[in-house]
């Protein structure tokens, strides 16, 4: 059977397949990681690799996260879906996901950081949590 007499699932089928195939872009990533990872630790400049806008297949997907490997840190963020924050084997460099609602992924990048945005407080947040903590110590003062 030629090329031009696949059926749509023979097609999708080998999509699928090619997918999983690595394309060879992990090592050039690998390279930009190392080299934001000594510009971290020379100027304290973050990077963010969004994988999304590469051509990254799953095979060079999983080609980056076995040289990475896994480090001790994972963080699950909810908020209009859920973000996963997985410290990788090499320190300062981080796996950040983003998932909608129904688990589908919306977004993929490498962060290069001490510590992913996502997992800082906001200024704005922090002033909420200290007034309720202010209210909260006033009520027990008065309560006493």
């Amino acid at each position: 059977m030629g090329a031009d007499h696949r059926s749509s699932e023979q097609v999708t089928s080998l999509k699928a397949l090619k997918a999983h195939v690595p394309t060879g872009n992990a090592d050039p990533i690998l390279r930009e990681i190392a080299t934001a990872l000594a510009r971290l630790l020379e100027t304290g400049a973050p990077t963010t690799i969004d994988l999304g806008a590469l051509p990254f297949s799953a095979g060079d997907e999983k080609a980056l996260d076995a040289a990475l490997g896994e480090g001790e840190i994972r963080a699950t963020v909810a908020v209009l879906g859920t973000s996963q924050v997985v410290e990788t084997g090499t320190p300062g460099v981080w796996r950040v996901d983003h998932y909608d609602q129904n688990g589908e992924t919306l977004s993929r990048f490498v962060e290069i950081t001490f510590v992913p945005e996502i997992l800082k407080s906001q200024a704005e947040d922090a002033r909420d949590g200290l007034a309720r903590l202010e209210a909260d110590l006033a009520a027990r003062s008065n309560s006493k």
